[in-house]
């Protein structure tokens, strides 16, 4: 029979290794942040020990065969339940969000369970590997990524002479990469919407700002 002490220290240790994977998603205001980090990871431990060591007094009666890692199954498979509460849906766009938060959700699930069967090297490797897949990570993909992210430019104007020339004017700059254009024309307004690759910064700020000092021009959104 596991001690007392042994079972505190694999729940403790859990608490911890979720609670350094929450705090992360925590500094980021997701849903899903320390406390629900931690509880999971200290319940599937939990659920392991049980699995593991819960029906000793029923094997001693003999002709009882048992399966430690059904209850393990049942984690890893309940925890969907719960990452799928952490994804959205927008639909200005198409988005999907919380991917990753439901992700670290079942990894926690899954360090817990290796923290409750003992596997403790295992479970702080994989904590590790989490931590700076989850921040490390995304510092690089976030400067690999911008390199090549695409930017919106929508400009509101009155004037349908007004939308043609600014549309000529930014196809003819050279320092402006245009990926896709277009004008919709509404009852008192033309938008017009460009998609730009990376391009020049100096450029594109002073265009913008010459955009905006037109008197003809209404709106100027830059995403």
């Amino acid at each position: 029979m596991i001690e007392w002490t042994e079972i505190a220290t694999r729940l403790i240790l859990a608490a911890i290794f979720g609670a350094i994977i929450g705090i992360e998603r925590e500094r980021k205001n997701w849903v899903a942040g320390l406390r629900t980090h931690m509880l999971v990871c200290v319940g599937a431990s939990l659920a392991m020990i049980v699995s593991a060591y819960g029906f000793m007094d029923v094997l001693e009666e003999g002709n009882i065969t048992l399966d430690p890692s059904r209850i393990a199954a049942q984690v890893i498979s309940g925890i969907g339940f719960l990452g799928a509460g952490t994804i959205l849906f927008l639909e200005s766009g198409g988005i999907v969000r919380g991917l990753t938060t439901a992700a670290g959700l079942w990894t926690v699930a899954a360090i817990g369970l290796a923290t409750g069967s003992g596997m403790y090297f295992a479970a702080m490797i994989t904590t590790g590997l989490a931590l700076f897949i989850l921040f490390l990570l995304q510092v690089l993909e976030n400067m690999f990524s911008e390199k090549y992210k695409k930017r919106k430019l929508e400009i509101v104007t009155l004037s349908e002479i007004k939308s043609l020339q600014i549309v000529n004017d930014i196809f003819e700059n050279e320092f402006i990469n245009v990926s896709s254009c277009s004008i919709k024309k509404t009852t008192h307004a033309y938008t017009i919407l460009f998609i730009l690759n990376k391009s020049n910064k100096k450029q594109l700020n002073k265009l913008i700002n010459q955009v905006q000092a037109d008197p003809d021009i209404q709106e100027v959104l830059w995403e």
